[in-house]
This record gives structure tokens, sequence and C-alpha cells, in this order.
């Protein structure tokens, strides 16, 4: 669509709205009042914090910064959804390396000049009553890669153009495209796992309040865990104490130079999907493990090992992962995919499934989810919109 037409579009809808508006049509639904209180809107206490609401920004990639730099874009992605009620923002995927980015256009925070840009960021939320929270992370072997937009989407950056080359557990590609990656020394991974330490000392410096750690999805984390990337025959590879020792110990570093105050949350790929690859079961007990090391949440998603696997998505289809990592694991879950609504993501939480809710592509949609669910739900909770718009909506003063 060409941008005359679009306009034309978008004039068209908007009349059609303001019309709707005036007839009565556009009035919001009168709410469903409920006996107690709603879960979703329950205030969740980790540590020293206190989340608003149940309702968390997952970490989403905006590959929009130059060596690593937060800018206006971020602020924006942030402030957002801040004004829009979000109880916790976890910043996207943050490489605690250069050469742990996804692409060359990822957030940063391996280097103390990425400070100020990211405290811009987390007062602002901080003063609209959201709580910061940063994903650590390191891409390994997914890493060096073109970011969605590009005109080849996910190809490999050139190391003439600016890539790196990739490292994993093992010298093993992901697909079938780009170099084999650089097999880890033991020496390297201890020194990354006093990276993501660091990063967390920034990330506090920075304003941030959460701190979660990226091991799912096929980055370095990950690959480490799971059988179907890790091929290592040392103290980092083959039986289940080896294959999360990188885990373990990056943890342990972690927790030990956060303030006692900050929750560490870790997300993880809960299953591959795939047989001989990592399984709930593992992910049971790692977690029973990480809750000892002074993890106070398992941010429960799966998959992205392999290419082959066959994921049964649907509304809620991760749910039942988080479900059981909470019941058996004795740690507090959150729930995410394609939890979309109000009533969905309440019955999850009141049926103790999950403790808290994380939302991605439905908080791109729409920034001002929390206020429709509060709407939708009855919640007798203050209103999580900002006040600046709350004042005008009828919905918010009954």
């Amino acid at each position: 669509m060409n941008r005359r037409l679009f306009c034309r579009s978008a004039m068209g809808a908007g009349v059609a709205l303001a019309t709707a508006s005036r007839a009565g049509l556009g009035a919001a639904a009168a709410p469903v009042r409920r006996e107690g209180a709603v879960k979703l809107f329950t205030p969740l206490e980790l540590r020293g914090v206190t989340l608003r609401n149940r309702i968390a920004m997952s970490p989403m990639c905006q590959y929009s910064s130059e060596d690593g730099f937060a800018n206006d874009w971020h602020h924006a992605h942030h402030a957002a959804r801040a004004v829009g009620g979000v109880g916790l923002l976890i910043a996207e995927a943050t490489g605690v390396e250069p050469e742990g980015r996804i692409t060359p256009n990822c957030l940063g925070i391996w280097k103390d000049e990425h400070v100020p840009a990211l405290r811009r960021v987390t007062d602002f939320v901080r003063e609209r009553g959201s709580v910061p929270g940063i994903q650590l992370a390191h891409a390994g072997v997914k890493g060096s890669r073109h970011r969605p937009f590009h005109p080849t989407p996910n190809a490999f950056v050139p190391l003439d153009e600016g890539g790196w080359m990739p490292v994993g557990p093992t010298a093993k590609r992901y697909g079938g495209d780009g170099p084999v990656p650089r097999e880890l020394t033991v020496a390297e991974i201890r020194r990354i796992t006093a990276s993501f330490a660091a990063a967390a000392e920034r990330s506090i410096a920075a304003g941030f309040q959460v701190v979660e750690l990226h091991f799912a999805h096929g980055y370095l984390g990950h690959s480490f865990l799971t059988p179907l990337m890790n091929e290592r025959a040392d103290a980092y590879g083959g039986p289940f104490e080896h294959r999360t020792r990188f885990l373990l110990e990056t943890v342990r570093a972690v927790r030990e130079v956060l303030p006692e105050e900050t929750p560490l949350f870790v997300r993880l790929s809960c299953t591959d999907w795939v047989e001989g690859g990592w399984t709930l079961d593992d992910s049971v007990e790692v977690s029973r493990r990480l809750a000892q090391e002074g993890v106070d949440l398992i941010d429960c998603s799966s998959g992205g090992a392999t290419r082959n696997a066959r994921i049964p998505v649907g509304p809620g289809y991760q749910v039942p992962l988080a479900e059981r990592i909470r019941n058996e694991a004795g740690i507090a879950t959150g729930a995410v995919g394609l939890i979309t609504e109000p009533d969905q993501a309440e019955q999850i939480l009141a049926e103790g499934r999950a403790d808290l809710i994380l939302m991605g592509r439905e908080l791109l949609r729409d920034p001002y989810w929390p206020h429709r669910a509060w709407v939708a739900l009855g919640s007798d909770t203050p209103h999580p919109i900002a006040r600046e718009y709350a004042w005008a909506l009828r919905e918010t003063r009954r």
C-alpha cells in the first residue's frame, strides 16, 4: 500500500471510529463484577520489589541499536507500556559481550558507557509506577545475524561487513547457513560467566530492579543445556550435571553481585519438543536447584534448539510448563505464549498455574492492554493507566 492510500485508509478508519463513538457504539462494555480480588491486579512481591500487578512485558528484541546503545526508540517502546499500566517491563535480550548479540543492532551492556542511556529509560519507567527489568543474554551459535527487517533477514553477517565468528559449546551450526561456530574453551566459558556478572552490576547502575538470565531459545545458555546442541565431553557436556554447570555457575556469579533485594529470573526453554532433547523433567530438576541458588522466578518458554521441533502452538500452550515447575520445583513461575485475553490470564493465575503473566506481541499490538483487562475483569484496584489519560476515560471513574 502506498503512502497516499495508507493515509486515506487511516483517515477513513478514524472517521468511522469517531462516528461510532458519537453514536454511543464506542462505549466500553460494562465490567463484570467478580467476588474477591482480581488476581491479575494483585501486587506480586519478589524480594524487595513489588510489582503493581501480575502483567509483565516479555523481552522483545527491537533491533534498533548502534554499538549496543539505547536510544529514543527504546525510551518510547518502554514508556508507552509503562504509561499503559504494565507491572514489569523486561528489556530485550541485551548482550553481555559484543559477540553475544544476535544482530549488530541489538542492545548491549558490555561497557560502562551503555549505562546512562539505559538509565534514561529506567528512570521514566519507575516514575510511571512500573518496574524496569533487563534480560542478560549471549546469542552463542545464533549470533552475527541480520535483523528481521533487513533485505536478507536472519542471514549471517559476513566478517568483512561487521559480523563476528559465532561460538558455542560445540563446533556445530544451527541450521545450514553461516560458518561452523568455534567451540569455547573452558577459560572462555568462565570469562563469559564473568561477563554476565559484570553486566548485572551495570544493570543495577542503570536502574534496573529485576535481572533475568536468558537460557532459552537455542542461544548460548540453552545450547549448553540441551543434548541437541551440546556434544562436549568435558565438565560442561555429557550428563545432566555437566550440561547444567554453566547455568549454575552463571547464576551464582550474578546472584553474588546483585543486591539482596533484587529479584533474579531465569528464562528456560522448558522442553525442546524433540525426543533426545532437553525435557520438562530436566527443567523441573534444574529449577529446584536454581531456587536453592537464589533464583526467584522461572520464565517458562520452550523450543529453539532445532528447526525440527513439533510444537503444539495454540492459546496458552506453554502454561502447563509453568504449572508443573511451580508445583514440583517450589519456585514462582511466569507463563508466556499466546496469552491474549483478560479472562484467560486471570484464570491461569486464579488456578495457581503461574504467578506472573508475560506478554509479547499482544503488548506490541496494544500497549494499553492492562487498562482493557482492568475494565473487562471489573477490578476494584486503582486503574493501571496513567492519570494523564485516566481522567478522560469514563470507565476509570466508577
